[in-house]
């Protein structure tokens, strides 16, 4: 399949198909029905141009121009001209007020994985690679959440590079097997690692201090989501809340596990997933 079948196919059904299979869906299943399908579509949004960036269909400049078009595409939905297939962001964005901004931000982030294949990158890129794949993410959600900027764009923030560090944390194999690492370069010169080949980092032992490191700054991040939190303000936050715990529960057992080779990654049972749920999600 080329590049321009592939965004040729009903990209936001796909998008809704993969979200049931993440940890987000338990989340996003508690909310109202205009506040779930508002979430499925940004979802769909990030989940559309991730694959963009990361499916390796299409040379680097074909997907760089897919990921224009979608900058296009953004700028003809906010003048009031979706095009076909940005259709499905038409009554979020007007519900809700989505900013534009944090959807080109987004594609921004998707761009850097576009241009080259990062492998341990400094710990500012790291943090502005967070910044566009994931805090920009949550500045659209607490806009559905209900929750005012302030507050709101504070929880983004701290939350949005919590998760993204749980996540890079969790894929350090899959990254590694198309030539990526998100491991910042200044731990891994603590560690006393210099190689810049992903597969020879992840394979060796010394990358458990690498990920613990990480592992780290992911709680710093989780104990500043949890103080907005702690403030309860406005809007639905039992939805981020319970994200936080999900995620923040999927670091701790991979803290217990280790990162040392050979690696095990951790996915929460449905028991442990439930019970997180009741306790959080629905009580917290």
């Amino acid at each position: 399949m080329t590049l321009a079948q592939k965004t040729a196919q009903p990209d936001a059904t796909t998008a809704q198909t993969k979200l049931a299979n993440s940890s987000f869906y338990s989340a996003m299943r508690l909310m109202p029905k205009a506040e779930r399908e508002a979430m499925y579509a940004i979802y769909g949004f990030c989940r559309i141009v991730d694959d963009i960036a990361d499916d390796g269909i299409g040379t680097r400049a074909e997907r760089a121009e897919e990921l224009t078009k979608w900058r296009v595409e953004l700028d003809e939905l906010y003048d009031g001209h979706p095009s076909e297939r940005a259709q499905f962001l038409s009554r979020p964005v007007a519900q809700y007020g989505l900013r534009k901004e944090d959807f080109l931000t987004i594609i921004d982030g998707m761009d850097m994985d576009v241009a080259e294949d990062i492998v341990a990158p400094d710990l500012k890129t790291l943090d502005l690679y967070c910044e566009r794949v994931a805090s920009a993410v949550g500045r659209l959600s607490i806009k559905v959440f209900g929750m005012e900027e302030g507050p709101g764009f504070e929880l983004a923030h701290a939350l949005g590079r919590a998760l993204q560090l749980t996540n890079i944390l969790r894929d350090i194999d899959e990254d590694a097997a198309i030539g990526r690492l998100y491991l910042p370069r200044e731990y891994l010169k603590d560690a006393g690692i210099t190689s810049l080949d992903p597969k020879a980092i992840i394979n060796d032992p010394r990358i458990d201090q690498v990920c613990k490191a990480v592992a780290r700054d992911a709680h710093r991040w989780y104990a500043q989501a949890d103080a907005v939190l702690a403030k309860r303000p406005k809007g639905r936050i039992s939805t981020p809340r319970l994200m936080g715990a999900v995620y923040s529960e999927i670091l701790r057992q991979t803290e217990v596990i280790g990162w040392k080779p050979p690696r095990t990654r951790v996915s929460l049972s449905k028991g442990k997933l439930l019970g997180i749920v009741l306790r959080r999600g629905l009580f917290g």
